[in-house]
């Protein structure tokens, strides 16, 4: 029986998730407009919700928005304590490259770590989801659709510093055989290249 005085356990998982605003992104390049992994991570969200909704639309899926969403939210989130390693660096050797995905584990262990044991068991799939073959697939579709509109933002606003990682991105979903991704492509990527007055307000 607990007694009346007891501390109650603290968990700081939250607190901790709290911190990825404090995480930039693109960290050896000149940005013209910042940006977080907090604020990736919800573009990475929207765009794979997007994904999963146009391939069961129009191309016969059956796999479930919300989840894919859910993926989207946390697939960055030991990142908390590796930072953002740009991908030349990460994979500058296949042991390096390992090496990097064993301490990214060992970061998402540690937040699950800051959880109560009950709840951590709910939250683990969402950080370990590598088994769910088709969701990893979009994860990392949608990882480089925000990818590449962040650099399209960028030149947009006159910073060239990103006009080699925006074509190597858009060469990457242009070969990408997920019929999904090149919807998205087609239909709505180019409204993030017009200005506020072009777009279509309706």
């Amino acid at each position: 029986m607990k007694e009346k005085n007891a501390p109650s356990q603290q968990y700081d998982f939250f607190a901790f998730l709290s911190r990825m605003r404090y995480i930039s992104r693109w960290g050896l390049m000149r940005n013209t407009v910042p940006e977080n992994i907090q604020e990736h991570s919800l573009d990475v969200a929207v765009i794979a919700h997007a994904l999963v909704m146009i391939r069961n639309t129009y191309f016969g899926g059956t796999l479930n928005p919300d989840r894919v969403a859910l993926f989207g939210i946390f697939h960055d989130a030991s990142e908390i304590f590796t930072g953002d390693m740009p991908t030349p660096v990460k994979h500058f050797n296949p042991n390096f490259k390992r090496s990097f995905h064993q301490l990214e584990d060992r970061a998402r262990r540690k937040l699950l770590a800051m959880l109560p044991p009950e709840l951590a068991a709910e939250y683990e799939p969402l950080f370990f989801f590598e088994a769910d073959g088709e969701y990893v697939q979009l994860v990392k579709a949608a990882d480089k659709i925000a990818a590449l509109v962040k650099c399209v933002e960028e030149e947009k606003s006159g910073n060239m510093e990103f006009r080699r990682a925006g074509a190597e991105h858009q060469a990457l979903l242009a070969a990408s055989p997920l019929p999904e991704v090149r919807y998205f492509m087609e239909k709505f990527l180019p409204g993030f290249r017009l200005s506020l007055d072009e777009l279509h307000l309706g």
